[in-house]
């Protein structure tokens, strides 16, 4: 797409006389923007639920009164700018990119990058950006067969950005021989874009490392990725919550040793993913699977990582979790037509499960339940910027002693959803 924009404006260009000065103007400003490249995509969708109210991971908990909505999910304009150095090839990339929608508009791109040239294999990226954790995080929104990402994914890196640094091994000579390995590496703040600016001196360290797709035969392809997340966040708090085993079963339990006060609340999170694609005579069927464990620490109510410093009589809740999801995709008739699969997991707290969450005494409550969603649908990529999703999420939490959730809650959510792209 970006070459073909080049073309139409070199040939735009080669209609302008430039001896006269309305050329001379026009060329001035091609010179000045011809390495510009704007790009977005708009998602109006409709939802209903099984419930007024439901709360739901697929753009945000419906209203007290509400079980059906149209909403624009998304509304994303992007601007990239690449400076080519003279025979060198690319030596700085500027990417701003922001999100309007009927809740507002907030930023979610604006980084540089700086690319060495003399091996063609390093960049330096710093600026609020994708966090490199996860195939599926780093999976466009605009690419992604599935209307949202899945539950684990929103709760521990919410809005999939930070702001930082990061390193990038990636060559870009098609005969290196290291041309379809990729590594990622980088330092940022931890607390994302939820957060309204840094609230300690603890950085994160974020790193993956990838195998781009490589042929196992002529119709197969595999790629493959590990991630690694090593942080955390300052306990002004003395008091930490653990799961652990007493007379009573498990509970939450609490160390309020001073010693705590300015220790690192643990955040590690490791994962693991791959994407086998098989070609066929309708076009594609692919597999994707990815899992995901560690240790999160947050609040007693919930396990999304914290935008601001808990106060001195907060406790930080610390918990083992773990989380998966698998994708079948499969084309039908042609590569416009596509079916897909979907389950997802999410366990905040796998040290406990069932009716031990709810029990009076323990301190288990609704951010320790395990939650499971499959879902599936119809995606029909109509134009080449115009795509249809279809798509149906069956959403199951386990059974426990908590009130409102001894059964599974009604919480099904059905999304049509219409992609404008240019």
């Amino acid at each position: 797409m970006t070459a073909s924009l080049l073309v139409n404006a070199q040939f735009l260009m080669d209609m302008v006389d430039t001896s006269k000065e309305m050329g001379k103007s026009m060329l001035s400003i091609y010179k000045k923007f011809d390495n510009i490249k704007i790009g977005g995509y708009l998602q109006p969708q409709f939802q209903a639920a099984q419930e007024k109210g439901a709360k739901s991971f697929d753009g945000g908990d419906f209203t007290t009164n509400v079980n059906n909505r149209f909403m624009l999910r998304r509304g994303r304009i992007r601007f990239d700018y690449i400076h080519f150095a003279e025979n060198k090839g690319p030596s700085i990339q500027f990417v701003f990119q922001f999100d309007g929608t009927e809740r507002g508009v907030f930023i979610r791109d604006f980084w540089g990058r700086i690319f060495e040239n003399k091996y063609q294999v390093f960049a330096l990226t710093a600026g609020m950006f994708a966090r490199p954790f996860s195939y599926e995080l780093n999976l466009s929104s605009s690419d992604r067969e599935s209307p949202e990402r899945g539950r684990m994914s929103q709760i521990l890196m919410k809005t999939e950005r930070d702001l930082g640094a990061m390193v990038s091994f990636d060559p870009r000579k098609k005969d290196h021989p290291l041309r379809r390995l990729k590594i990622d590496a980088g330092f940022f703040n931890g607390q994302g874009l939820p957060a309204t600016g840094d609230f300690d001196s603890h950085k994160d360290f974020i790193s993956r490392i990838s195998l781009k797709p490589y042929p196992l035969s002529k119709n197969i392809s595999l790629s493959a990725g590990a991630s690694f997340l090593g942080g955390g966040f300052l306990q002004n708090s003395k008091y930490v919550f653990t799961t652990n085993t007493n007379g009573a079963g498990k509970t939450f339990t609490v160390d309020s040793s001073s010693t705590n006060l300015g220790k690192i609340a643990p955040r590690k999170y490791y994962g693991a993913d791959a994407q086998l694609k098989i070609k066929h005579r309708s076009g594609f069927t692919e597999i994707r699977a990815e899992f995901m464990t560690g240790t999160q620490s947050a609040t007693a109510t919930s396990t999304e990582t914290p935008a601001s410093l808990l106060t001195a009589t907060d406790g930080y809740y610390t918990r083992k979790f773990n989380g998966a999801y698998f994708y079948l995709l499969h084309n039908i008739f042609n590569t416009h037509h596509q079916l897909g699969i979907k389950y997802d997991w999410y366990d905040p707290n796998t040290r406990v499960a069932g009716t031990e969450i709810g029990k009076a005494g323990t301190n288990l409550n609704v951010a320790d339940i395990k939650y499971s969603t499959l879902g599936f649908g119809y995606i029909h990529y109509i134009t080449e910027n115009l795509k249809l999703v279809l798509w149906y999420e069956i959403v199951t939490n386990e059974k426990t002693a908590l009130t409102g959730y001894t059964k599974d809650v009604k919480d099904n959510v059905f999304t049509s959803r219409l992609q404008f792209r240019f």
